[in-house]
């Protein structure tokens, strides 16, 4: 059995310690926070044996160092975190697959944020580790890929199952609503998304995880290839109303 312990850190971060009842391993989803995420493992009496890095960003491989010499936890990782914060015990790409016991999960390329960043989807679990590549409402910003590449990474999370958890790495869902609601306003759907936002964030509760199909139906960056998208925003082809979007959000 394998229980995800979710736990707010840093400013707006989301840490994950993924914890296999059977075999007494835990997985670090990222490390924004080395104390934090070892006081949180502490607290569940639990000892993280493995770091399952997305991409390179301090605040999402930061921690490693402190993690490993406090636990000699073992580093899986895209090479991008080898090039730019340090060695890993073993550099994973799209296609291969990582174990926690006996659970699988595979890896898939989601580059776009950055230009290795991956996904970890436990298919069995019905769960993905998205990083920075989709938010609830959102997607990270393009920082080194391009509006192609960025695109064929959100067509692999679409072709997940619509029922899959989408564990994302931030709170920014109140925001993100914000410009969905500009960039599709006529969204029905979306219109109620928003607003159940709106009250949980005034109550001071999470909006992560959310649910691949409601995804599908509200997130504007996952529907640029929707034909009343590309009539708004533009573009002859979904990566084209994809980079028009995301240029409006980073100005928005």
């Amino acid at each position: 059995m394998l229980t995800v312990h979710q736990f707010p850190c840093l400013s707006d971060n989301y840490g994950y310690l993924l914890h296999n009842s059977v075999t007494g391993e835990t997985a670090a989803i990222d490390t924004p926070d080395g104390k934090e995420y070892l006081k949180q493992a502490e607290a569940k009496g639990w000892t993280i044996t493995h770091i399952w890095n997305t991409h390179w960003h301090p605040d999402h491989a930061g921690g490693n160092a402190a993690i490993v010499e406090a636990t000699g936890a073992r580093v899986l990782g895209p090479q991008e975190v080898v090039d730019k914060i340090g060695p890993v015990d073993r550099v994973v790409a799209h296609g291969d697959s990582v174990n926690l016991g006996e659970h699988r999960a595979d890896v898939i390329d989601v580059s776009g944020h950055t230009n290795g960043h991956i996904a970890f989807h436990i298919v069995e679990e019905g769960i993905a580790f998205v990083g920075d590549s989709v938010f609830a409402l959102g997607c990270g910003r393009m920082f080194e890929g391009e509006p192609e590449q960025f695109w064929r990474a959100l067509e692999r999370i679409k072709r997940l199952s619509t029922a899959t958890v989408l564990y994302c790495a931030h709170e920014y869902t109140a925001a993100n609503a914000k410009f969905a609601l500009h960039a599709d306003p006529d969204n029905e759907e979306l219109q109620a998304y928003a607003a159940e936002v709106e009250q949980k964030r005034a109550r001071g509760e999470w909006t992560v995880p959310t649910v691949l199909k409601r995804e599908l139906a509200t997130n504007p960056f996952l529907r640029a290839d929707d034909p009343a998208m590309q009539a708004r925003w533009g573009g002859d082809a979904p990566h084209e109303t994809f980079a028009a979007l995301r240029a409006a959000k980073d100005n928005f």
